[in-house]
């Protein structure tokens, strides 16, 4: 259901935004390289060391805001961008989704660990 309703809000907003397509495909790439990176080194090595978890935190913080003005420039440089408010509203739009689907993505893994060691337990 979840998965249906993001798709659906993804297709009519890429359809609204016809004329801006090339804003709208931008945003979505720098969101999802963004987030990405953010959450691989927020979450990278905290479950090891814990006493690392806000330094790495801050790292994927900087990633993501490094990600997103380098992707920006990209953007204006090559001439994508030629709406910014289209542009902003996909970066938003993906920047939440592309974080829900981590969350779940990192929690179905968790929970897959435990399945697995509880199972050989």
């Amino acid at each position: 259901m979840k998965f249906g309703l993001i798709f659906l809000l993804s297709a009519v907003a890429g359809v609204l935004s016809g004329e801006h397509f090339h804003s709208f495909l931008v945003g979505f790439g720098v969101a999802s390289v963004a987030v990405g990176a953010g959450y691989w080194l927020a979450f990278r090595c905290s479950t090891r060391y814990p006493q690392l978890a806000l330094l790495m935190l801050l790292m994927g913080l900087m990633a993501k805001i490094g990600v997103t003005i380098a992707g920006v420039m990209w953007g204006l440089e090559s001439n994508l961008i030629n709406s910014p408010f289209v542009f902003s509203l996909s970066y938003l739009f993906f920047s939440i989704v592309v974080t829900y689907l981590y969350s779940m993505w990192r929690e179905f893994q968790l929970s897959r660990t435990t399945a697995l060691t509880t199972e050989t337990a």
